[in-house]
């Protein structure tokens, strides 16, 4: 045991101070001579003041503290209401004997609290020994003033001291070391006054050169407004080298039990800021998702009617403008669109990780901001987006189709028109009534080569018809004109029927009048007329225009023009054979001596007329061939682009199967802590990142196939939206296992977790997790947990314990555990969190045991902001005992913890 004036000494000589337990001191009595005049003085006035401020709560009072307590009376009354307990009836007697048996009951009492009196019997009491009755009175001050103060787990005198040291450790010129020399200046008791009650004391005021004026103000207002009688004069404590330690020790008690309510209020609304301030942290991260969610679903809300709008255009560059401006829309807008959607679902993961750790409710979004709402709108958009790019092709198509078809029409119409061209006037003329019988012969033979070549040209009209329907069909913005076009030369065609019908009619009926015949131009008429009508043909199709999409296509046209040039020869005999008719003529004319006036009467088509055609032919034949080379050229130019744009795609498509193979693989497998797999994580993060370039080199690759507006490639299987997509779920799926690892880093940190528990719970998990399919099925998890020591065998105990553990980890009855919710269940299993009824304690605190609490206690008692934040959400009080502006700090505690609705 310490000696307790060895102690002091060292002290006072400036050597380390030893602490001496109270319980120690108890039991040094009989060896603690108060060889200090000074120290007993102040023990007598401040154990008599402590001793007054209990027994006056009974109605009396000491006025010498050796001689009132003799007789044990008051004594015992001390002790009883200090205690708050009953104390065996006391003697009343006067006798010496009596005496001694009522201090007994009172020593008997203090010793069955636990405390060991040395040296202390009832017959020094009774003797009224000073020294004795004060050690039994500082014993009874330990007991029951001093004893039960902790602060942090520290003993009673630590824990007063070190309460102190809390207290005026902001205040200048106050260090509190012990419990004499630190509090003769007097400025740390102002301190302790002013740092509970600043309104009662103006500490800028004090000096500290002044000590008396210093304690003197102290003790006044401690006496005057905290009910804490006077325990020690000023004079004597500043007189002193050393005041007494236990006067000391048992003044600031007082203070102690005084501010008691409010150290209990700091520590009530300290755990209180703790819970608001993580409440209002996860609001901000809800109101952030709310937000970032309303954009993007606006965002979809008004691409959608764009990509839905499929209203058609007239012109192919009116097409080609929409098509750019989806392309534009492919590069610019829609790649953030994609981050922040990724974005969107990392962030309610972390919120939803950062809640369970918290033992909040999950988050559940507003109505139609769910993650599945959002994935199903962008699906819906994806949708819109495939179908808009299908129909602008379609659409570029129809309209390529459709110009090809105009022009053929205005090429045959323009052939035909020009045919019909006078057509009608030599129809309608009488001619044939002034003629001669061999001149009406002639008319009637060159009526029937009329009719044989108007038969021919039967087939173009019909051609000009069925184009004009096929371009309304297919809804030309041209419409009108090509129907009344067609319209026009229809009505002409039947009008030129008729007219011819007349006319042979007309040379029939003076046929029979006409006999001679001149044979040789008849022939050369017929076979001329159908020989020019094939050279109209063939310079029509020479020019015709051709739309191919492929090799295979412009090689069917180049054979098929390869065969038309080898009918060349026989229609060059032919026309030597018509040409050979009109020589005859010539030779007969001449042989006979006839003279010849005018040309063939039975045809307008002179040998001139067939040879210019014929040379026209010629010419046109190698325009042909170049025209179709050069079509060639460009088909093969696409086959390239085809080829180029496969080769990649054959490399960057199995490249992002491989990555995305092997994300999965790295998801299971376990390298290092959590912080090397994080940076690993994003070093090959960065890594896919960095090939961007390539799927940039594929876009651009494959806006030159759309310009070449190849619509197909038959060397891959690979299409530019495949890819697309599944370069979007690469970045997605990478950052999503980088987000999976920042969650169990929160977690494990959040938790308290080891390094080595996460590992032995990863291995445990992987192991059972066969298939690596990142989840366990029932019976595999049950194995799992048996291997980390939980009884849940098959037994009654077993299966009860698995079942609440599925209640927990699978809430969906999904039949699958992922190692997030094993981890949160390991993590809840080994950590304490704060509880709905630790927060409704602590604002009961703060309300000095109300069941509501008023705003200008949480104002008093909180920060600004997190008292406003509770007063704008707790709702009114409507308990029996309610008052005007009263709060309902009960129903707001528990909806925090999602228990109730406010």
């Amino acid at each position: 045991m310490v000696d307790y004036h060895a102690s002091n000494s060292q002290a006072s000589s400036g050597g380390p101070a030893v602490y001496m337990d109270p319980r120690e001191q108890e039991n040094d009595w009989d060896r603690d001579l108060l060889l200090d005049p000074a120290w007993e003085k102040q023990q007598r006035k401040t154990f008599t003041a402590w001793c007054n401020s209990h027994l006056r709560k009974a109605g009396t009072q000491i006025e010498n503290i050796e001689e009132d307590f003799r007789d044990g009376l008051k004594l015992m009354l001390l002790l009883e209401v200090i205690s708050g307990e009953r104390l065996p009836k006391p003697e009343r007697g006067k006798m010496r004997v009596h005496k001694i048996n009522n201090v007994n009951k009172a020593l008997d009492y203090i010793a069955g609290k636990g405390v060991k009196l040395v040296s202390i019997g009832a017959e020094e009491i009774v003797d009224g020994n000073a020294k004795m009755t004060l050690g039994m009175i500082w014993t009874i001050i330990l007991r029951f003033a001093i004893q039960d103060i902790s602060v942090e787990e520290t003993s009673a005198k630590e824990g007063l001291l070190l309460w102190c040291q809390r207290k005026t450790a902001p205040y200048k010129n106050v260090n509190v070391q012990n419990f004499h020399i630190s509090w003769k200046d007097g400025l740390a008791f102002n301190a302790l006054i002013h740092r509970h009650r600043p309104e009662l004391i103006d500490y800028d005021k004090l000096r500290k050169d002044d000590p008396l004026t210093n304690l003197n103000n102290a003790f006044e207002v401690a006496e005057k407004y905290l009910d804490i009688p006077k325990m020690m004069d000023a004079e004597d404590i500043v007189g002193t080298l050393r005041p007494d330690e236990k006067a000391i020790m048992t003044y600031v008690s007082c203070f102690y039990h005084a501010f008691s309510g409010a150290q209990k209020a700091e520590t009530a609304a300290n755990r209180i800021c703790k819970v608001l301030a993580v409440n209002q942290e996860n609001e901000h991260l809800m109101e952030d998702y709310e937000k970032l969610a309303s954009d993007l679903l606006d965002w979809i809300r008004r691409t959608i009617p764009w990509l839905e709008n499929r209203a058609p255009e007239k012109t192919m560059a009116e097409m080609q403008q929409k098509l750019e401006d989806f392309r534009g829309y492919r590069r610019v807008h829609k790649p953030p669109k994609v981050q922040e959607k990724c974005q969107l679902e990392i962030n309610f993961n972390t919120l939803q990780t950062k809640l369970r750790l918290s033992n909040r409710p999950a988050f559940m979004p507003s109505e139609g901001r769910m993650v599945s709402d959002i994935n199903g709108s962008w699906h819906n958009l994806e949708g819109a987006e495939k179908g808009y790019e299908e129909w602008m092709l379609n659409e570029i198509r129809r309209l390529e189709r459709l110009d090809h078809l105009a022009e053929k029409f205005r090429q045959k119409a323009t052939i035909h028109e020009s045919w019909t061209d006078g057509k009608e006037a030599m129809l309608t003329q009488k001619d044939y009534e002034t003629a001669s019988l061999s001149e009406v012969k002639a008319l009637l033979r060159k009526h029937e080569a009329f009719e044989s070549d108007l038969a021919a040209h039967q087939d173009r009209v019909e051609q000009i018809a069925a184009i004009a329907q096929e371009l309304n069909e297919l809804d030309y913005y041209d419409s009108p004109r090509v129907n009344a076009r067609c319209q026009k030369i229809c009505e002409q065609w039947d009008a030129l029927g008729s007219l011819t019908q007349s006319r042979r009619e007309s040379l029939e009926r003076t046929e029979k009048q006409l006999e001679s015949i001149d044979e040789l131009y008849l022939e050369y008429a017929k076979r001329a007329a159908p020989f020019n009508n094939w050279m109209e043909g063939a310079m029509e199709d020479l020019q015709d225009m051709f739309i191919v999409h492929n090799i295979e296509e412009i090689q069917g046209l180049i054979t098929a023009h390869e065969q038309f040039k080898s009918t060349l020869p026989e229609a060059n005999k032919e026309r030597e054979a018509i040409q050979a008719i009109q020589a005859e003529v010539q030779k007969i004319a001449q042989y006979n001596g006839i003279k010849l006036s005018g040309g063939n009467p039975y045809t307008t088509i002179t040998p001139k007329t067939i040879d210019n055609k014929w040379d026209k032919v010629e010419q046109l034949v190698p325009q042909r061939d170049q025209a179709l080379q050069e079509e060639l050229a460009k088909q093969q130019s696409n086959d390239h682009l085809r080829r180029k744009f496969a080769t990649q795609a054959n490399i960057v498509g199995p490249w992002i199967q491989t990555k995305m193979e092997e994300i999965g693989r790295i998801s299971i497998e376990m390298n290092g802590t959590l912080e090397d797999q994080l940076v690993n994580l994003r070093e090959y993060e960065q890594s896919i990142i960095e090939y961007k370039p390539n799927i940039d080199q594929l876009e651009g690759d494959h806006q030159l196939i759309q310009e070449a507006l190849i619509f197909d490639n038959k060397y891959t299987a690979y299409t530019m939206e495949h890819l697309r997509v599944g370069w979007e779920q690469l970045l997605t799926t990478i950052a999503r296992t980088i987000n999976e690892i920042e969650n169990q880093i929160l977690t494990r940190d959040a938790k308290g977790i080891s390094q080595e528990q996460l590992h032995e719970y990863r291995t445990s998990f992987n192991h059972f997790d066969k298939d690596h399919s990142g989840g366990l099925m029932a019976e595999e998890f049950k194995a799992c947990l048996i291997s980390l020591g939980y009884d849940v065998e098959n037994n009654k105990t077993g299966d009860a314990e698995f079942a609440r553990i599925m209640g927990i980890v699978d809430p969906n009855n999904s039949g699958v555990v992922t190692f997030q919710a094993f981890i949160d269940f390991m993590s809840r299993e080994t950590t304490d969190t704060d509880t709905a009824d630790q927060v409704i304690a602590s604002f009961k605190i703060l309300a000095a045991d109300k069941n509501f609490i008023m705003a200008e206690e949480l104002r008093r008692e909180l920060p600004p902001d997190q008292a406003e934040y509770c007063i704008a959400r707790m709702a009114p009080y409507s308990g029996p005992d309610a008052k005007p502006g009263a709060l309902d700090y009960m129903s707001f505690s528990t909806a925090l913890y999602g228990e109730s609705d406010l």
